[in-house]
């Protein structure tokens, strides 16, 4: 389904920043609900599990937190009930998504939470104030490999010194045989949820907005962008939680 050894995607062919807007801020009520939410991803609740538990166990002391795409909350909210009245920064592109996310998230915390429209590529945020920063299912939408590489360093460089980036994301493999038979397992696990033409529409709308790399391809990147120790969580066919210590 993905050919991994393109290095630059045919953006012309993907959504835009704008379309993914519009289809999130037309999305908001599915994406309040974990359970129901994100049937179409793999291990959702397990992977959100895993990277909250290991922030707390990374930085036990955590007093801020950076939510990248936050969709509805779901992740800040989680990371709330390990460690309470964090200060939470929330960015996504639709204000929807952000509305909500900041009534939900804002009930649960006595810190304080902000929000900020945009994309994280673009928005303005002080360097090594965070000491956790939860990317959960956003990243996949980078495009080439400057993109990517960029974004990881401005990652990085939010973090404070001992701080985390933490991961929950599709991804791919590295060896396309390999590739292929886990979209084909991925495209059972589909039919198998909501019968053929569920599983079509899914694969279709990934082929036309995402663009994921491979966990070591993210891992590697993380290394390279100065992560003194990186760790894989989990990995279930084209879905990992995985991500790096600074």
């Amino acid at each position: 389904m993905f050919n991994l050894r393109e290095k630059k995607t045919k953006a012309m062919n993907k959504s835009t920043t704008q379309e993914i807007k519009e289809r999130f801020d037309n999305d908001v009520e599915r994406f309040s609900n974990l359970e129901t939410g994100q049937v179409a991803t793999i291990d959702a609740t397990i992977s959100l599990e895993l990277i909250t538990e290991a922030s707390k166990r990374i930085v036990p002391n955590a007093t801020s937190i950076l939510d990248v795409g936050c969709g509805a909350g779901n992740y800040t909210l989680m990371m709330l009930s390990k460690l309470p009245n964090l200060n939470c920064t929330l960015v996504d592109l639709s204000l929807p998504m952000l509305n909500r996310a900041f009534e939900r998230v804002s009930a649960v915390t006595n810190g304080k939470v902000k929000v900020k429209q945009g994309d994280i590529r673009e928005t303005a945020l002080e360097e090594n104030s965070f000491d956790v920063i939860l990317a959960g299912a956003v990243l996949h939408h980078l495009r080439d490999d400057q993109d990517w590489e960029t974004t990881f360093v401005k990652l990085f460089k939010l973090l404070k010194p001992g701080g985390c980036l933490m991961i929950s994301d599709l991804i791919t493999q590295d060896t396309q045989l390999l590739n292929e038979y886990t979209w084909q397992r991925y495209g059972e696990y589909l039919e198998g949820i909501g019968g053929a033409e569920y599983r079509q529409k899914v694969l279709d709308y990934i082929e036309k907005e995402d663009s994921p790399r491979s966990m070591n391809y993210q891992l590697d990147l993380m290394k390279k962008v100065g992560f003194s120790k990186v760790e894989i969580l989990h990995k279930n066919m084209c879905f990992g939680a995985f991500g790096g210590i600074k």
